[in-house]
């Protein structure tokens, strides 16, 4: 039987998702059962807010999506991060760690696989940028503009804010230009230009932090320890990440961090960097090596679809979205001739930022993926899994100052063609590993089930509607908590006593009179909307 072959289209792919909240030194001795609870609560409902905002139709034009198409990988890792620097509970945002001089500095990126011309964006030494992701998002989304050299401002630009309101008044900063990695009160100019919230310095305290700072400054002025590492509490040295795959076969990482706890003012963590805590692309490759290496090893059924000759022929009139039905040539499959592979990954990386600087992390498994060439899962493993290349770097340091720690989330998307361009196979896996003792994360499968895991063991997963609205209660609860005070910041502000490097000048402790777990948190009747359906794989 022959077919008419027909020009190559699009495909459209399923959506997914997987975030992270951090890792590093987390066990169950440092993390009671009622934090537990709390970050696994936390960590369903943000992934849960975002599938649903993932998987809902554009009723606006936006500069990466038109009315009708649901969210590209861009604004969903962006909207999934901007939930976590809301919650106290995590390393970014209003949750940000202290510096030793009591100062937060925030660091955001992003990166796509394509669609931007400058592909990638980071922003460090923030102090007043209510959500630093946003800034890297806005710079990333402007880049075609200034790249193109159209400089809209006034020259040079002003601003209305004061330095502790906000930018200083004497930077000049018509636009990002070409520049990729941006710093402090620069960043800041640019982001008041863009129009986002800025905030003041007393908007990033929590009592939580501010006494992980104190007791890690005491401990290190005892001779007990490091300020920057502990062997037996949490100090938070990583950050909070979202990977998205969109409709469009696009990935996304977007990540956001206060930085090192006790870290000193100035240093830039891996998170802004390029290639150390985060990196997207996609290339081309002959055949599919990756794919047919997985279907070997039986690990094929896990997302991959792939359309035998006889099964293509039977389903050429009940796939309407699939417009490329042709069988192969005879002989032509997996590991045969005139197939071409589109790869995509993306990935964001929590934990020790200097050794994620050291070995490159996110490049490095952009690289091991398509030069050995890897699985996705397998070049994660290779750099941030039990033994890998972040925990080499750290040689007998390893476990005692808390170098090599940390973690990797990510998206594969591949997408195969014949020699024609007819789609053949479309497969996409969530990626995470980590070499340290938990990680939070969280992520959607195959099936629309959110899962939540801090540890290798974890839970199952729960249906995320059902999630939402059993909980829906709960969050109106909080609600109203939170409403009590629109503003989750003191009025009145810390003692920020500079602190010798050798003998610390500790500020006094200070008592909040909220619940640190609670406010701050972004909660929302959004939550109890339907979640669409996950389209299918090929629509």
């Amino acid at each position: 039987m022959e077919y008419k072959r027909q020009s190559p289209a699009a495909v459209k792919v399923k959506p997914r998702l997987i975030i992270h909240g951090g890792a590093g030194n987390i066990k169950p001795s440092n993390l009671q059962p009622p934090e537990y609870a709390e970050y696994r609560h936390a960590l369903l409902t943000i992934i849960s807010k975002t599938n649903a905002y993932q998987n809902t139709p554009s009723l606006t034009n936006t500069s990466t999506s038109s009315t009708g198409a649901l969210p590209s990988a861009l604004e969903t890792a962006t909207h999934a991060v901007t939930l976590l620097e809301n919650n106290p509970l995590f390393n970014s945002g209003h949750g940000a760690v202290f510096t030793r001089d009591g100062i937060n500095e925030l660091e955001a990126s992003v990166m796509v696989s394509r669609g931007f011309s400058k592909r990638g964006v980071g922003v460090t030494g923030l102090q007043h940028v209510r959500n630093p992701i946003l800034l890297a998002k806005a710079i990333l989304e402007h880049g075609d503009e200034d790249l193109g050299g159209n400089l809209e401002s006034s020259h040079p630009s002003s601003s209305s804010l004061s330095a502790e309101g906000g930018a200083t008044g004497g930077i000049d900063a018509p636009s990002a230009q070409g520049h990729t990695l941006l710093h402090g009160a620069t960043a800041e100019t640019l982001a008041e230009k863009y129009g986002l919230d800025l905030v003041s310095t007393d908007y990033f305290f929590t009592q939580r932090r501010w006494d992980e700072h104190i007791r890690a400054l005491e401990r290190e002025k005892a001779g007990q320890g490091l300020s920057t590492y502990s062997t037996t509490e949490f100090l938070p040295q990583g950050t909070v990440g979202a990977v998205a795959l969109d409709e469009e076969g696009v990935v996304c990482v977007a990540t956001s961090t206060g930085g090192l706890t006790n870290k000193l003012t100035g240093r830039i963590g891996d998170t802004p960097v390029i290639g150390a805590g985060f990196w997207a692309e996609e290339w081309v490759e002959e055949g599919d090596p990756t794919g047919a290496l997985a279907r070997a090893a039986g690990a094929g059924e896990d997302g991959f679809l792939v359309l035998s000759e006889s099964l293509k022929g039977l389903m050429a009139d009940c796939l309407p979205s699939l417009r490329t039905y042709s069988p192969l040539p005879s002989g032509v499959g997996g590991f045969g001739k005139g197939l071409k592979t589109t790869r995509a990954i993306a990935a964001s990386g929590t934990g020790n930022g200097d050794s994620f600087m050291r070995v490159a992390a996110g490049r490095t498994v952009g690289a091991v993926a398509r030069w050995k060439p890897l699985s996705g899962a397998d070049a994660v493993s290779f750099v941030s899994g039990p033994g890998g290349e972040l925990q080499s770097s750290a040689g007998p340091r390893w476990k005692v100052t808390g170098e090599g720690e940390g973690g990797i989330i990510g998206i594969e998307i591949a997408v195969t063609r014949d020699e024609e361009g007819n789609v053949v196979g479309v497969r996409s896996e969530v990626l995470q590993d980590f070499n340290c003792n938990g990680m939070y994360r969280a992520w959607i499968d195959d099936d629309g089930k959110a899962y939540a895991k801090i540890y290798r063991d974890g839970v199952e997963g729960v249906d995320v509607k059902e999630y939402s609205e059993k909980f829906s209660t709960r969050f109106k609860n909080w609600e109203k908590r939170l409403s009590l005070s629109s503003d989750p910041n003191p009025s009145h502000v810390k003692d920020k006593r500079s602190h010798s490097l050798s003998v610390p000048d500790l500020p006094p402790r200070r008592q909040h009179s909220r619940t640190p777990f609670v406010y701050g948190l972004t909660i929302s009747s959004g939550i109890k909307m339907a979640v669409h359906p996950l389209v299918s794989s090929l629509r």
